[in-house]
């Protein structure tokens, strides 16, 4: 019988002996491989439609460290885009997307929108069937407030205008919330189907929200999804990472039924153990930015994170994804001060 992957092992509430590592976007931004692989394809939504592709872009980072687990390479705009919202990244400048279309035909494109995410499955089950049966493998979605500052700004930005959105047009953003909630849900079904072992969702814009818009718009569509997904039988654990949501983010690991969630860069330790008293695994906190700078302050940072947080669920991981200049090498001190094993 295998063994149930340590990154499970975490979300289920265990105290390991080392936790769990992997990094958001681990999947190759900083290696040379990927960035040769990058080139074979057209642009990057192609690049996350090829399952070939994109299987080998998860592997990637897996093959070079020992990482407890693989997110899927694809991207959180993918959805939109099934939903019927034209979306294209512009080379050095990022996402774009064009006019968001009525509710009413974002309502009617729910019911085909996770076929036209079929490849991102194929993907999943590619890389299942290659990676240890030790090493999890982790689905995602952008969470619905995230998608729809995309969708609604066009691009990403400082999200002022999907926040005056939000005060102007609460009802509008509700049925945008609501369409969101709905496809999301449906596409993290097939994820799980498709061979994912845990699910994360992206909420990577809850910065400056006031407490009752965070409620309305963060928390609640978080509990709807899961719901929706519990609903559908399945029992695959959930991450949520409510990024930049400051002190708010207690309030968030009380009220939605995730298993592990996922703190920012200036998490603190106390709000972090107080996380895992409550009966639930963290990850994070390690700065990016420190991650690329490197050096005695990296590894300082390191040990305190598992001096701190080590006496109760939890799973190492940054504050917020891999910057593509990371040096290899910082990336290898880490996991290999984290795992114990070279890197």
């Amino acid at each position: 019988m295998s063994e149930t992957p340590r990154l499970l092992r975490a979300l289920a509430g265990e105290t390991l002996d080392r936790p769990p590592i992997w990094f958001m976007r681990q999947a190759g931004r900083s290696l040379p491989e990927y960035r040769e692989l990058r080139t074979r394809a057209k642009d990057f939504m192609a690049f996350c439609f090829n399952p070939e592709m994109a299987a080998e872009a998860t592997l990637q980072p897996m093959r070079r460290f020992p990482m407890d687990g693989a997110i899927v390479f694809a991207d959180i705009l993918l959805l939109p885009q099934a939903l019927g919202q034209e979306v294209w990244f512009e080379a050095g400048e990022g996402p774009r997307l064009g006019a968001l279309p009525p509710i009413g035909a974002l309502r009617d494109a729910i019911e085909g929108s996770t076929a036209k995410l079929a490849n991102i499955g194929e993907t999943l089950s590619r890389v299942r069937a290659e990676l240890e049966p030790d090493r999890a493998l982790i689905g995602f979605a952008g969470a619905p407030w995230t998608v729809a500052t995309y969708m609604i700004e066009g691009r990403g930005s400082q999200r002022e205008e999907a926040r005056t959105y939000a005060y102007q047009h609460p009802e509008e953003l509700d049925a945008l919330l609501d369409v969101l909630v709905e496809s999301t849900a449906r596409y993290l079904v097939m994820q799980v189907k498709a061979g994912a072992q845990a699910l994360q969702l992206f909420e990577s814009w809850a910065e400056n929200l006031a407490e009752d818009v965070f409620e309305r718009i963060v928390i609640g569509p978080h509990q709807r999804i899961i719901e929706k997904v519990r609903a559908a039988g399945v029992t695959t654990p959930f991450i949520g990472f409510p990024r930049g949501c400051g002190a708010l983010i207690e309030n968030y690991a009380a009220k939605v039924p995730v298993q592990g969630v996922g703190l920012d860069t200036q998490a603190t330790f106390a709000s972090g153990k107080r996380i895992q008293a409550g009966g639930k695994a963290i990850q994070g906190a390690l700065d990016n930015l420190l991650l690329r700078a490197g050096g005695p302050a990296l590894d300082a940072r390191v040990d305190a994170f598992l001096e701190a947080w080590n006496d109760g669920p939890y799973i190492f991981n940054l504050g917020h994804g891999v910057i593509p200049d990371t040096p290899i090498e910082h990336i290898a001190r880490v996991v290999s001060r984290v795992t114990g094993k070279p890197a």
